[in-house]
């Protein structure tokens, strides 16, 4: 399954919340990505079909495990990648995260991972 850029923003949005407030709902990933109740209602639909969230009765979204890997390496990459531009290249905070939050949806799994051991090896050399 190939996820498009909003579908991985949604599955990340939804497991930051999950992680800062625990249950989630439409309504909370309306409010933290700032797009209409509908359009979210939209992307659920979509996210619910192709088993990467159920939705309770009560309306708390979860990830299932598919849609929890997903998420996960989406943040994954969102992170490193911050972290890359901010603390190695110099890039101020908040651009550093606008691009990462960009780059983490088109970048190659090659180059992300050599940005991985490039950032292990200078770990490993201030130690």
């Amino acid at each position: 399954m190939i996820l498009q850029e909003s579908g991985e923003m949604y599955l990340e949005t939804i497991l930051q919340l999950q992680q800062k407030q625990g249950k989630v709902r439409a309504i909370d990933v309306a409010a933290q990505m700032n797009f209409t109740k509908a359009s979210v209602s939209r992307a659920m639909s979509i996210l619910k079909r192709e088993d990467l969230i159920l939705v309770e009765a009560g309306g708390n979204i979860l990830l299932t495990e598919t849609g929890l890997a997903k998420a996960k390496q989406v943040l994954e990459r969102h992170k490193v990648l911050t972290r890359f531009f901010n603390e190695h290249l110099g890039v101020p905070a908040a651009i550093a995260e606008h691009d990462a939050c960009r780059i983490e949806h088109v970048i190659s799994p090659e180059t992300f991972d050599a940005i991985k051991m490039h950032l292990a090896a200078g770990a490993e050399n201030s130690k």
